[in-house]
């Protein structure tokens, strides 16, 4: 239940339809354990992707095109990194949640100071060719002829300060959102701890 209203589980079934099993489970016990965790997991997606239609309907943002779960687009491993399966997932697989965070990336304001604070924190991922050519070590003597000037890097900087606390934002929205929702046994997250097989390596 999200908001008082039921989400089906035939969202569901079509996630898990079209996002193949990851575990290569044989014993009988193992894979129902495994299909238990899938459910759970994917019913965590569908309620990531119908709180952000939500959210996108009270901001006033164009409602997304329908896609189907048969589509389900590639996840980089990068992606399951910093933000996990779940999130990562929904992004590919929701326009509502790629909207979203659309929103909140333009919503970032990321001010001087703090672009400047991140170039000379993190000399190492500004080297120029030369200096990567020729092996300097980043956290050692730097000289400045070896860093790409930041009036050079400044928009990249910034740019990247402003997807990462877009994506922080959203998490936090997304924890927030979370709290109202209610699943149905079965369909509980994967890392309930109320649960004796439950996991958090989602």
């Amino acid at each position: 239940m999200v908001g008082g209203d039921a989400v089906s589980v035939e969202r569901v079934d079509a996630l898990l339809a079209a996002v193949p099993a990851r575990d290569r489970e044989v014993r009988p016990e193992a894979l129902a354990r495994a299909e238990r965790q899938r459910r759970r997991w994917a019913t965590q997606v569908v309620v990531v992707d119908e709180l952000a239609r939500r959210a996108c309907a009270e901001r006033g943002l164009a409602p997304p095109p329908e896609v189907s779960p048969a589509r389900v687009l590639a996840v980089s491993g990068t992606e399951v990194a910093d933000l996990g399966s779940i999130v990562a997932v929904a992004l590919a697989h929701s326009p509502a949640v790629r909207g979203l965070l659309a929103a909140f990336e333009a919503e970032q304001q990321v001010p001087e100071p703090a672009v400047r604070d991140y170039y000379d924190r993190n000399h190492d991922r500004f080297l120029t060719p030369e200096a990567l050519r020729l092996g300097v070590d980043p956290f050692g003597a730097v000289q400045p002829s070896d860093v790409l000037p930041y009036e050079e890097v400044r928009e990249r900087v910034a740019r990247e300060l402003r997807r990462a606390w877009a994506r922080q934002a959203f998490l936090d929205w997304l924890d927030r959102a979370r709290a109202g929702v209610r699943y149905a046994p079965g369909h509980e997250h994967p890392g309930d701890p109320s649960h004796p097989d439950h996991e958090r390596r989602h």
